[in-house]
């Protein structure tokens, strides 16, 4: 068996790729570098003059080899590697007839609990979301605290108005439901220890990112002098980034993406590394696509320490026209695709209805002109 052709889509902002072998299996994979997706998609035909004709099943091989070429780094390079690693997993599924997870090692869990991601809006807006969410069965939530309003508000007003959405969201799914709070890097380290501070009453499951990711120090200073768990790794590439924050960063809650983390090969080792550390992983699966949400629910069946997975329902939305299935959702949870390989396959047809969109949007700046975190 010889990797015969290699294809790239894109659709809306992921990139996808399909490898065909000659004895016609193919596989699929999903590239989750969502802010320049054809940066992603020429990184991956480019690998087309190594992986024609090779045989797909050294995965580990093809892994190593693509990752050490050149030794250059950065979320092209990582998510075109994801793509192909987990259209490499596909395939290898497929050619022994079982699903990801049973060549992972076997399940270790039935189904994988589903955190829906609120969207943005109104105190009163989010909270009734995650009313509704509750009442469909949904365990976990996570709200994006952080407004763009927020960005030119005063320091005691900022906190004042992020700690009261905090307290809608846990007033409206009560204590029978975890929450997860995600500042999307919006903070400095000073403010963000007075915010968790005002948020240990609330017992969130995590705080996420509450500062940029350009130092692993700025977030261990961060970690160390408050009292509620944390979360971050969503714009980690490798197990190297991922062991500072593992072993340096204080994080309790370990976010790797499948989609630009490595893949199935790599993202497996990145949880070991946080199980031998007793962290959880609550993998970084918003923006993603169809197939990168078969991917992680494929890794979630299979890997221990999988916690939650973030997760918004798009069964009405794109996905369900560029794939032949969605992963399933059933009273907050996700259930793994039957079938060999990760379970679900491209829709050619409908790359034609659902066009890229590579516009990656404005820069967050205060009023005085200067640029804000992000």
């Amino acid at each position: 068996m010889r990797i015969e052709k290699l294809e790239t889509f894109i659709a809306e902002n992921w990139m996808f790729v399909r490898l065909t072998t000659d004895d016609g299996i193919s596989g699929v994979g999903e590239s989750t570098f969502f802010g320049w997706p054809q940066a992603a998609e020429t990184v991956a035909k480019s690998f087309s003059q190594y992986l024609i004709g090779q045989d797909p099943l050294p995965v580990e091989q093809h892994w190593l080899y693509m990752f050490r070429n050149k030794n250059m780094r950065g979320m092209a390079i990582g998510g075109a590697i994801s793509a192909i690693d987990q259209a490499l997993w596909d395939i290898r599924g497929k050619h022994y007839g079982a699903p990801v997870y049973e060549i992972l090692g076997g399940p270790v869990r039935k189904k994988v609990r589903a955190m829906l991601v609120l969207e943005t809006g109104t105190k009163d807006e989010v909270a009734n979301e995650a009313a509704r969410a509750a009442k469909d069965g949904y365990t976990a939530v996570k709200v994006l605290l952080f407004q763009h309003e927020h960005i030119d508000m005063t320091h005691g007003r900022r906190i004042k108005d992020l700690v009261e959405r905090a307290e809608a969201v846990r007033d409206a799914v009560g204590w029978d439901c975890d929450i997860g709070i995600e500042i999307h890097r919006n903070m400095a380290v000073g403010d963000s220890i007075v915010l968790a501070a005002e948020l240990e009453k609330l017992r969130p499951l995590f705080v996420e990112d509450p500062v940029p990711p350009d130092s692993v120090l700025s977030f261990a200073e961060v970690a160390q002098k408050v009292r509620v768990p944390m979360a971050a790794g969503e714009r980690n590439l490798n197990i190297w980034e991922f062991r500072e924050y593992v072993e340096q960063g204080g994080v309790h809650f370990i976010r790797p993406d499948v989609g630009v983390a490595g893949g199935i090969t790599h993202m497996k080792k990145i949880c070991a590394l946080a199980e031998a550390h007793h962290q959880w992983i609550i993998p970084h699966a918003v923006p993603s696509g169809p197939v990168a949400t078969a991917a992680h629910t494929q890794l979630g069946c299979a890997v221990p320490n999988w916690e939650v997975q973030e997760h918004r329902p798009q069964e009405k939305g794109s996905w369900p026209q560029v794939v032949n299935r969605v992963v399933k959702l059933d009273h907050g949870y996700l259930i793994a695709p039957e079938g060999p390989g990760l379970g679900i396959s491209l829709n050619d047809a409908g790359f034609k209805k659902v066009k890229p969109k590579l516009s990656i949007g404005p820069t967050a700046t205060r009023a005085d002109g200067s640029v804000a975190f992000r």
